[in-house]
């Protein structure tokens, strides 16, 4: 007989250690961890510099009179661009006369001209005004520390009849531009036509704006 209570408590007890293992399922492993994503915006900025043009060298030019002005573009941001140059030539109706001193008639005329660099490509050439304006691209992306290549590295004056443009003040200003290069292309193959989808972009976002360009 003490056997069997022996029994009926051991079984009692072994239910307990059942229904408290059963309760505890209850409770789930669980683990939880974040992950912070930092983005930092880019910045386009560029430079123009022109390091053999001297200004105060070049305040009595006289006809053929060849003379030192070497635009180019240096990336200063952070992100590849593609650059462009536009200059204006400032043209005029004057008489010049050929190599051997014969007079050409009356006639409009850019009052300077020059050999553009291989890495550049003429875009566009328009009468604004009393200027020819031509807008080129640079055939390379520019990456963020670079410098493109000269557009040209000397301008010539016109071979003008004496007494036409006596003492006047001839401007011709260089402006650069520059759009990000990442997804501005229209999904061209090259570069050059990927700069020239991204200038189109330019333009549009620019209208009326301090950066707009010449029209």
């Amino acid at each position: 007989m003490m056997k069997n209570k022996k029994m009926v408590k051991g079984i009692a007890l072994g239910a307990m250690i059942a229904a408290l293992a059963a309760g505890g399922t209850a409770a789930y492993l669980t683990d939880f961890e974040t992950a912070t994503n930092s983005f930092t915006v880019g910045k386009v900025d560029i430079a123009l510099e022109e390091p053999g043009w001297k200004p105060e060298e070049n305040t009595k030019i006289v006809p053929t009179q060849v003379i030192k002005k070497d635009p180019y573009v240096e990336n200063k941001g952070v992100n590849e661009a593609f650059v462009y140059l536009e200059v204006s030539v400032p043209v005029r109706e004057i008489i010049t006369a050929a190599a051997d001193g014969t007079r050409n008639n009356l006639e409009k005329t850019e009052l300077f001209s020059y050999s553009k660099n291989s890495d550049w490509t003429q875009m566009e050439r328009k009468e604004i005004g009393q200027n020819m304006v031509y807008t080129y691209a640079y055939n390379h992306i520019l990456n963020p520390g670079e410098k493109t290549t000269t557009l040209f590295d000397t301008v010539t004056f016109a071979n003008i009849i004496e007494g036409q443009l006596d003492m006047q003040q001839l401007d011709m200003p260089v402006r650069a531009y520059a759009i990000q290069a990442t997804n501005t292309g229209d999904g061209s193959t090259t570069v050059l036509e990927q700069a020239k989808a991204a200038y189109q972009k330019y333009i549009n976002q620019n209208k009326g704006q301090a950066g707009g360009v010449t029209k």
